[in-house]
């Protein structure tokens, strides 16, 4: 049986693009660029609660570092190095080397250095921490939203909950629609780009990864606003043919969780920005409502007019009914 070193060594060491000392030491050494700040953040995967234990690993190893990279890119900023602690049931040289490839794959696509990490034999679980560079001063963080801002979000919330639903059979989906719940599941895409060019346009940011009204809801707090969420405008058309449900498409969009979109917020002179940046980077950037002075406060406007008090809550990790 290989070591835990050889592992290391065979599996998880590649050549550096951007780093001073990565993987071989007792520590990396890292050099953010001149006038770069850094963004970091973590966000651990725990079999049972974030993923099935008998998922794919190759898929899995994308996943692991694509969740975080959401992270970063709902900073707008331009994710660089990762350092990944797993625990592992035991040394199944296999899976371990499908998982890599995976999670490799993912450094690949977004210009990420693997810099080092641990790992331990125990319950698996995937635990990275990783780090992005971003102009001084120029982070879209969740407490710049203001009263009268638009609020956006990208891409086609919901898919991710529907695959999940799927799969536990809650639901059972077209067939043409399945696989791409399914990967919406299971290879999220970051909005990096998304992220960079929201800059200075954004006033307020995040991702989608607990369900929208949970999440919208940290905005709401950490900016002083409430808001109106326009049904009409909700990308639940496409949800609602998958599941033929609109019910649960709604909840699916609004409430489901695991989908890694950016949820945004800017005033309404950038919507012609909005509408051509959603050419230039061939994603649909929805405009769902609008922002309130009403406190954490969430109405929906349904087609006739009649407004809805919401309930900004999404997923808890510590909630016995979540």
């Amino acid at each position: 049986m290989p070591s835990e070193f050889a592992l290391i060594r065979r599996h998880f060491t590649r050549p550096a693009r951007h780093t001073d000392l990565a993987v071989g030491d007792d520590a990396a050494l890292i050099r953010p660029a001149p006038g770069m700040q850094l963004a970091i953040s973590t966000d651990m995967l725990v079999a049972g609660t974030h993923f099935f234990a008998d998922t794919d690993p190759e898929g899995l190893g994308w996943k692991t570092l694509a969740v975080n990279v959401s992270d970063i890119a709902a900073m707008g900023a331009q994710p660089r190095w990762v350092v990944l602690a797993a625990s592992l049931p035991g040394a199944d040289e296999a899976w371990i080397e499908a998982f890599a490839r995976g999670f490799f794959a993912c450094c690949e696509a977004f210009g990420i250095d693997a810099i080092g990490g641990d790992t331990t034999r125990g319950p698996l679980n995937l635990c990275p921490t990783i780090f992005g560079e971003v102009p001084f001063g120029q982070a879209i963080t969740r407490s710049g939203a203001h009263p009268g801002d638009d609020l956006w979000v990208s891409g086609a919330p919901g898919r991710a909950a529907l695959g999940l639903a799927h799969l536990q059979g809650r639901a059972r989906l077209a067939a043409a629609s399945l696989d791409d719940c399914l990967s919406a599941l299971h290879r999220p895409q970051p909005r990096v780009a998304l992220g960079l060019a929201l800059r200075g346009i954004a006033s307020a940011m995040l991702d989608v990864s607990d369900g929208l009204l949970g999440d919208l809801d940290h905005i709401l707090e950490l900016s002083g606003v409430g808001a109106e969420i326009d049904h009409a405008s909700l990308p639940l058309a496409a949800l609602t043919a998958a599941c033929g449900d609109a019910g649960r498409a709604f909840q699916a969009c609004t409430a489901g969780g695991d989908d890694y979109e950016l949820l945004f917020t800017a005033p309404p002179a950038r919507r012609g920005e909005l509408i051509a940046l959603q050419d230039t980077l061939q994603l649909p950037l929805h405009r769902i409502g609008r922002l309130t002075a009403d406190i954490r406060q969430v109405s929906l406007c349904h087609p006739d007019g009649r407004l809805e008090r919401l309930t900004a809550s999404g997923y808890d990790h510590f909630d016995r009914g979540a």
